[in-house]
């Protein structure tokens, strides 16, 4: 189960807005070991494309660098579908690499509805978890 703080999820909901029609992504920071997720880091589509993203790779190493740094892990990934539902294409499920992670995503494709989902993705088996918003 994700259990997250409300302004966290609103954060992430209104970085997959602003950035529309391209998809956003980013990581929620937490301390190592604790599944907490705390420091919210919005990240730059490096595709800049409605239908894929990418870490720009400077970007990715300058992040585990200051993770590393702060005794923090990616508790969460995030990324939003723009068009599609919120749930992991095979795209995604490839680039999922942290099996600790909660992987969210969030659909912008109808802006008064929010759909926002977490999964835990592991050797490719795409498992939907519960989210405990945290107010």
């Amino acid at each position: 189960m994700l259990r997250i703080r409300r302004e966290l999820v609103d954060e992430i909901v209104a970085h997959a807005r602003r950035d529309h029609p391209d998809e956003a992504c980013g990581v929620i920071a937490g301390p190592e070991g604790s599944d907490r997720p705390e420091r919210f880091i919005p990240m730059l589509n490096a595709a800049r494309s409605p239908t894929f993203y990418e870490f720009d790779s400077g970007d990715l190493l300058k992040l585990y660098r200051e993770m590393d740094a702060n005794d923090e892990v990616p508790v969460v990934i995030y990324h939003s579908h723009t068009a599609t539902e919120a749930y992991p294409s095979r795209t995604d499920v490839s680039y999922a690499s942290e099996p600790d992670a909660h992987y969210v995503l969030v659909s912008t494709r109808e802006p008064e509805k929010q759909e926002f989902r977490s999964f835990r993705i592991v050797d490719g088996v795409i498992t939907e978890e519960p989210v405990e918003i945290l107010e």
